[in-house]
């Protein structure tokens, strides 16, 4: 599949997708939307893939929807259209690999949300983000109302919300949006060698389920959802070919190559 909007590079078990519309800051199209769940379903299908890295090209990373044609958000029909911004939000939720954003410039609008199902958001110093709805008319989408308090907390996700303003790396640092702030040099490198570090240490299938074990818990209403959980994991993945070269490789002294695929399925061990 060739891509218009973005750009789909893999190289040392480390996908990167690259937002590739710099002439508008890539702000987001209905196109670029369908463009980023086709990419993740690539990355899934892929298992020489092992963690993903998403930036911009040039200097924003997504300026949010790309309102060139007007009242972009306006639908004649009556009928509810699913909100783009959410489908593409909820393919990065079920991604089977791990997330990194690299944030390189604004981050605005759905540039902010998309960034919130990532698992680590790296920030350039030159990074701006903006939960900019209201200062629109419209309000948050793409599932922010669920992600944004999980990823700040309650307060810090109204303050943003409801002012809309556009603020800087160094406070979506103090306020838990971002985990780094680094100079523009440095971003890429350093989500990189994290991908990498990610990608030469790790069983893909533990990744994959523990990554899903995290986020799934984030509503749990008891520590005994997460114990029940936990413990048909570890007993499936103690009996894995995976389990045994960890543990073969640790006695050994030696880098481990686990023979598990995520192709081949996780075990149902998720909390109904």
């Amino acid at each position: 599949m060739t891509f218009q909007t973005l750009r789909l590079d893999i190289a040392q078990r480390v996908a990167t997708i690259t937002l590739d519309r710099p002439d508008r800051l890539n702000a987001f199209t209905r196109l670029m939307g369908e463009e980023l769940v086709a990419a993740f379903d690539r990355t899934d299908a892929d298992d020489d893939v092992r963690a993903v890295i998403v930036t911009g090209e040039g200097r924003g990373f997504c300026a949010g929807a790309d309102l060139g044609g007007g009242d972009a958000f306006r639908h004649d029909s009556d009928e509810v259209p699913p909100d783009l911004g959410g489908v593409v939000t909820l393919r990065i939720f079920e991604s089977l690999k791990p997330v990194i954003a690299a944030v390189n410039g604004p981050a605005v609008g759905i540039g902010a949300t998309m960034t919130l199902p990532m698992d680590v958001r790296l920030a350039s110093e030159s990074a701006r983000f903006g939960f900019v709805f209201a200062r629109r008319g419209i309000v948050p989408e793409a599932a922010s109302s669920w992600f944004l308090p999980r990823v700040v907390g309650i307060s810090q996700a109204m303050e943003w919300v409801a002012t809309g303003r556009v603020f800087d790396a160094s406070e979506a640092l103090a306020g838990g949006l971002v985990g780094r702030v680094l100079a523009p040099e440095d971003l890429l490198p350093t989500a990189r060698a994290l991908a990498q570090e990610i990608a030469e240490n790790t069983s893909a299938v533990s990744v994959a389920m523990s990554r899903r074990m995290l986020w799934s818990m984030l509503t749990a209403d008891h520590p005994r959802v997460a114990h029940e959980m936990d413990s048909k994991a570890i007993f499936l993945r103690g009996r894995s070919d995976d389990a045994h070269e960890g543990v073969s490789a640790f006695l050994e002294k030696r880098p481990a190559v686990f023979p598990d695929r995520v192709s081949a399925g996780l075990p149902d061990i998720w909390p109904r």
